[in-house]
């Protein structure tokens, strides 16, 4: 039987988190990192490397907590 939290796995549900909070420039700007020296670059990074455990870690409320989906459903 496959382990459920292979690293590939892992990556791709740090991906889903980056977009489901807006992507790699919303993200920056939530971290506080400086745009203009490749602050959205290094997230952009993440998608493909995945989140560093330091940065899940120092922001708890951003990367550990449940991600919340949006219903595609619209209420009657």
């Amino acid at each position: 039987m496959r382990c459920m939290n292979t690293p590939e796995l892992l990556i791709q549900a740090d991906a889903e988190r980056i977009e489901s909070l807006g992507g790699p420039t919303q993200v920056a700007e939530l971290l506080g990192f400086n745009k203009s020296h490749g602050g959205v670059q290094r997230v952009q990074n993440w998608i493909k490397r995945g989140i560093p455990a330091k940065v899940k870690l120092d922001h708890p409320h951003i990367f550990l907590a449940p991600i919340r989906v949006k219903s595609e459903a619209k209420a009657a």
